[in-house]
């Protein structure tokens, strides 16, 4: 397990390490004998999913995000957990959702917006709790947003919770905050494969291809030809001749992946996170010409950067806001075109072989961590 960006919280779970920053990729000694299959990471809070199940947290605590009382700079096993067998999780600013193999999701953290979808009067949560609202209805895939969280059932139907001021929910203008699971009706009959949320939009991706977009878009991060906030699903017609396979979204933009491993990147780039050589923010979707020869095959977007790997010779490369060492390239400088992060990466294919956690979109405080496998 490789880690770099800030650690000033213990986000990275190098323990008390002196340094603020980790500008290049940094192995996690904690994991070098465990086997880590999932990721998520919060404003200041990391959750590792390991291969038998169990669940590890750390950074900050604040709110209880990170589902123990123990320590913060260590990851910690999240005992609470300990009976369930965990497959995937997803962190917002302050909360986390966690799903296990039976499609039942758990929640724990901050809940004042209604994002962990209990219907509590409580602040927030500090013992993962089961999403009773859900508990009848097998759960594939969960995804946070800020304040706001979805969830994709196996039959295909989309849930919202949580904040619902840019339309993030995807519900209708005049529907407020919801503190549990609604579905978004308009999506119905539709096969989804992914859902994805950012700062305070959301997307869902078609088994054809087909890509939904809703909520904030105030930096075209809706690839609309806009800067309008939708509060239902639309149509994201522009791609509708690109195979999209992936989707994924920072604080205020958004990138797509193509089938034949193309990068499309929209909205805020203003810290060059949509890697076209410049500042610029775009409502259309744009392909980055930069990454035009390469097949990638996975991206993710932190708050005001993206990152994409290419598995024929294992390179990742970076771009956006790097103040805090997040792009990996040993330096805290801004890149607007996509640079090679640092690490003695190996193709796909050999005997190991590198994953890129899709993780730290919601890393507020001085900007986002990114954290790498290398198994």
């Amino acid at each position: 397990m490789l880690c770099w960006g800030n650690t000033s919280f213990g986000q990275l779970g190098l323990g008390g390490i002196d340094e603020e920053i980790v500008v290049e990729p940094r192995i996690c000694e904690f994991f070098q004998s465990r086997r880590v299959q999932e990721v998520g990471c919060g404003r200041r809070h990391t959750v590792f999913v390991l291969d038998d199940g169990t669940v590890y947290t750390c950074g900050c605590n604040d709110q209880g995000q990170l589902g123990h009382e123990k320590g913060r700079k260590r990851p910690e096993q999240v005992g609470a957990l300990d009976a369930q067998n965990i497959i995937a999780v997803s962190c917002g600013d302050m909360h986390t959702l966690a799903l296990n193999d039976n499609g039942q999701v758990f929640a724990w953290g901050f809940a004042k917006d209604g994002q962990l979808g209990l219907v509590t009067a409580e602040e927030f949560v500090r013992v993962p709790r089961t999403l009773k609202a859900l508990v009848d209805v097998q759960i594939a895939q969960v995804a946070c947003g800020y304040h706001h969280s979805l969830a994709l059932s196996k039959g295909s139907q989309v849930y919202s919770w949580g904040q619902n001021k840019n339309g993030q929910l995807g519900l209708s203008r005049d529907i407020g905050n919801q503190p549990s699971p609604q579905p978004i009706r308009s999506l119905n009959g539709v096969p989804f494969v992914q859902l994805a949320a950012g700062g305070a939009h959301s997307f869902a991706l078609s088994l054809s291809g087909a890509v939904f977009g809703w909520g904030s878009n105030k930096f075209g991060q809706l690839g609309l030809n806009d800067e309008i906030d939708r509060y239902v699903p639309a149509l994201l017609k522009s791609l509708r001749t690109q195979k999209i396979v992936y989707i994924c979204c920072g604080e205020d933009h958004t990138a797509a992946l193509t089938k034949e491993g193309g990068v499309f990147t929209f909205g805020a780039g203003g810290y060059g996170q949509l890697g076209h050589n410049s500042t610029n923010h775009e409502i259309n979707p744009r392909k980055v010409f930069e990454l035009m020869g390469y097949v990638i095959t996975q991206i993710s977007c932190g708050r005001q950067h993206t990152l994409a790997f290419v598995p024929s010779s294992g390179k990742i490369y970076s771009f956006g806001l790097g103040g805090n060492g997040q792009l990996g390239t040993g330096s805290t400088s801004n890149r607007k075109s996509p640079s090679t992060a640092r690490g003695a990466w190996v193709p796909y294919g050999s005997s190991s072989y590198t994953k890129i956690f899709l993780c730290d979109k919601n890393f507020l405080g001085r900007g986002p961590k990114f954290c790498t496998l290398l198994q």
